[in-house]
């Protein structure tokens, strides 16, 4: 699995059990291949009108095209890539074909996701080089919660509580390090106050004012302060899914989209890419490493109490977590709430 996602992002093509060979576009280094079909999400080909109204409803399964003639690279990067929508018309016609392999294509896709690259895929492409073996099982004993672990722990000092400790998670096979940070002394079976945050670069680290990470990052930190203070205790669980899981690469064409007109929603459906990836059974699995049973999870997003409560842990109460919005990210705060379920309070 860390094989093929390093293929992937090296450019070279993957070798599917029970499926073909399949070369990434974007970060393809065969720069001569040619392939009769593409595979790509079913979100991108209703934006390219190369998917019917059955396809759509189901905007990240695979759909396989074929075009008139072989796909170049070239010809593929236009398909795979939307900045490149308004300077370079399709060269069709193209017809979506049956795909026999619908497990390992479905694998694919979620593996371009990982690898944080556009999902999209020349299929069986003549001259695309040695590929890298991969099953659909691989990635179902990735995923597996079991193996992540507590790799170490040391104390934190940090601006809203000096007596912090930060705990590091990680499995083997995976290069994404998740941390904890657990502000005041851990009560038994006292319910902590805990924040699922999903990393953010342009949010908590250069203050990005197109969403509202920062602020929440910062709230969350202070809301536990206040809490052990009083004789309780928090836990930040700082989760490694840039983008909400779709990479910082991808988040960043999914703002360059915003920049064009399009909320954060069709930007990621423009893109072929999920606009909800996180794992947050990654985030049940820490807590259980922690002894932690029950929570009152700090959120405003309905569907973040049901994942973590479908993973096994008891959310004793949901806590909002608001923040004011500012000129620049009011419409994404209005999408959050008007198509993601994103309650007010």
């Amino acid at each position: 699995m860390a094989q093929a996602v390093d293929a992937l992002r090296h450019g070279w093509p993957i070798a599917l059990d029970g499926g073909p060979i399949l070369l990434p576009v974007e970060t393809a280094i065969a720069t001569g291949a040619t392939s009769s079909r593409m595979l790509i999400s079913a979100a991108r080909a209703a934006t390219l009108k190369l998917a019917n109204q059955r396809e759509a409803a189901e905007p990240h399964a695979p759909v396989l095209i074929r075009g008139g003639e072989l796909f170049t690279l070239r010809d593929a990067q236009p398909i795979a890539d939307p900045a490149l929508d308004l300077t370079n018309p399709l060269k069709g016609p193209f017809r979506a074909d049956h795909i026999d392999w619908p497990d390992m294509a479905r694998a694919a896709l979620e593996l371009a996701r990982i690898a944080g690259i556009l999902p999209a895929f020349m299929v069986d492409p003549h001259d695309a080089g040695e590929a890298q073996p991969v099953a659909a099982s691989d990635l179902a004993h990735w995923a597996e919660q079991g193996r992540l672990a507590i790799a170490t722990r040391a104390r934190l000092p940090v601006a809203a509580c000096d007596s912090a400790e930060i705990i590091a998670f990680r499995k083997p096979d995976d290069t994404r390090e998740h941390v904890a940070l657990v502000i005041g002394q851990q009560q038994g079976d006292k319910p902590p106050l805990v924040r699922l945050h999903s990393e953010c670069l342009t949010g908590d680290i250069l203050g990005s004012l197109k969403c509202d990470c920062g602020p929440q990052l910062d709230a969350a930190l202070q809301a536990m302060a206040l809490e052990a203070e009083k004789g309780g205790w928090g836990v930040l669980l700082y989760l490694r899914q840039e983008g909400r899981g779709i990479g910082l690469a991808n988040k960043l064409r999914a703002y360059r989209l915003q920049d064009q007109g399009f909320d954060t929603v069709e930007a990621n459906q423009r893109l072929g890419l999920p606009d909800e990836a996180r794992d947050f059974a990654t985030a049940a699995r820490m807590l259980d490493l922690l002894g932690v049973r029950a929570i009152r999870l700090m959120t405003n997003n309905p569907k973040k109490v049901a994942a973590i409560s479908d993973a096994g842990v008891v959310v004793s109460e949901r806590v909002p977590h608001q923040l004011p919005d500012n000129p620049h990210n009011t419409r994404y705060l209005a999408t959050k709430r008007d198509k993601s379920g994103h309650l007010l309070r």
